[in-house]
């Protein structure tokens, strides 16, 4: 600033000394006034450099552009090029940053597992992200600005917006729900800012499933638990209360062995399936015998086969080549002493059942357990590894089942990486097999 009045003195003393040198007295002031118009003149247009350059660079801001180059000027108008143009750049700075942490916001709401839509205060779509445009079936471009509410159309859903009370949520049908997919969300709002909302909403179809799967397994558990136990009360009540002679008296305490023994097997299988459940996967370094397996296998069956029949079951066991898996031997045995004793249940007297082990062309093992049964009709296939899924209950329980064998070869197959293949003709008999890859077994002659 001292620098600019300096130089004005400079100019007014120059005119007004040159304004005296040609005309005396008289052209002292003229002299002065034409420096100070001079001084002006030269000071506007420094001036007007100054804000030209400042528009365009507000200009080029405004759309994006490159900056124009920095005017060179002195004095004062430099001075404040030069600030102003650290403030443009600080600004620019800043500017960047905050879209940079815009840009990763909104990155990290796409990311985001929940869906997530952003609303103005008249409840119309500012954003969304991709996991909303499922839920919703809304288009983040298409659907920007239109009103929640006349794409999201379930009743329950307009009634939870109008009511405007957002401190619980509100469950509605998702986008492609059908009879038979149903897809289920939780929707919850959140009121922010000035009167937008912010919509989240979570697909709760696996959760709702897993509740009435839950609640499907304590009602099947107390079934089965109930029945045995009515027979034990009602035998314990009637030898306390009723002189039996002997024979009544063993036949009694056989039925009430006979219905613990069923309860004990209950619950055995229940603590196996929890056990799977909870225990870490098997390893690959400890390695069981196939031959052990069918060994064990095949003792089991042909002493059941004896118990439930007198005559038996024509039983074939095929042990093939000897090998060895890598799991954990008391699941292996579990899942395949299940798969052959089920064929021993389910197969009438002097009934086929082949069990064999066999290693494929592509280095995979199959042990596989065929029997000349009754069959399984299609329709009950695709859930006879349910919990307690039985296709003629009445016989399960003459037979002895529980309703979990299947289950407990499907968690076991699924911990190994093996498949579980089923096959059935009704009247015909059906095939149970599990095929275990090529990486889970070695040759016995090879080690």
């Amino acid at each position: 600033m001292i620098n600019r009045w300096f130089l004005f003195l400079v100019f007014l003393v120059v005119g007004s000394g040159g304004g005296y040198w040609a005309a005396s007295t008289d052209g002292l002031v003229v002299g002065g006034l034409i420096a100070v118009l001079w001084w002006l003149t030269l000071d506007t247009l420094r001036a007007g450099r100054f804000l030209t350059w400042l528009r365009h660079e507000l200009g080029n801001e405004s759309n994006g552009t490159a900056t124009d180059a920095i005017p060179a000027l002195p004095g004062i108008w430099g001075l404040a090029t030069d600030r102003v143009s650290k403030l443009l750049v600080k600004r620019d700075r800043m500017l960047q940053e905050g879209q940079l942490r815009l840009d990763e916001f909104l990155a990290a709401m796409q990311a985001s597992p929940s869906g997530v839509v952003l609303l103005d205060a008249q409840d119309r779509i500012e954003w969304c992200n991709q996991m909303a445009t499922q839920h919703f079936g809304l288009d983040a471009r298409r659907d920007v600005l239109q009103h929640v509410t006349n794409l999201v159309r379930a009743p329950a859903f307009k009634a939870y917006m109008a009511s405007n009370d957002f401190s619980h949520d509100v469950s509605i049908a998702g986008s492609g729900n059908t009879p038979g997919r149903p897809v289920n969300l939780s929707v919850h709002a959140h009121a922010y800012g000035a009167d937008r909302k912010l919509l989240l909403s979570r697909d709760i179809t696996a959760v709702e499933l897993a509740e009435a799967m839950r609640r499907d397994f304590v009602a099947n558990v107390s079934h089965e638990i109930r029945t045995p136990l009515t027979v034990l009360s009602g035998f314990i009540e009637t030898l306390q209360t009723l002189p039996l002679k002997q024979p009544d008296r063993e036949r009694y305490l056989a039925l009430m062995a006979q219905q613990s023994q069923r309860m004990q097997t209950l619950v055995n299988d229940l603590l196996t399936l929890s056990r799977l459940e909870g225990s870490p996967q098997p390893g690959g370094n400890d390695w069981v015998s196939t031959q052990s397996l069918m060994a064990q296998c095949e003792q089991e069956a042909r002493a059941m086969s004896v118990l439930l029949a007198p005559n038996g079951h024509n039983l074939v066991f095929d042990a093939g080549p000897a090998s060895d898996i890598a799991g954990a031997q008391s699941e292996l045995y579990s899942a395949m002493s299940n798969l052959v004793t089920n064929a021993v249940r389910y197969t009438p007297v002097a009934g086929l059942i082949h069990v064999s082990w066999t290693v494929l062309d592509d280095g995979r093992g199959r042990f596989s357990v065929k029997d000349s049964g009754a069959g399984i009709a299609p329709e009950h296939l695709p859930r006879l590894t349910e919990r307690f899924y039985r296709v003629d209950r009445s016989r399960s329980r003459e037979t002895g089942g529980t309703g979990l064998g299947l289950a407990i070869v499907k968690h076991v197959s699924q911990r190994h990486g093996a498949e579980l293949q089923i096959e059935s003709v009704l009247g015909q008999g059906s095939v149970f097999a599990m095929v275990f890859p090529a990486a889970r077994l070695r040759s016995v002659h090879a080690v």
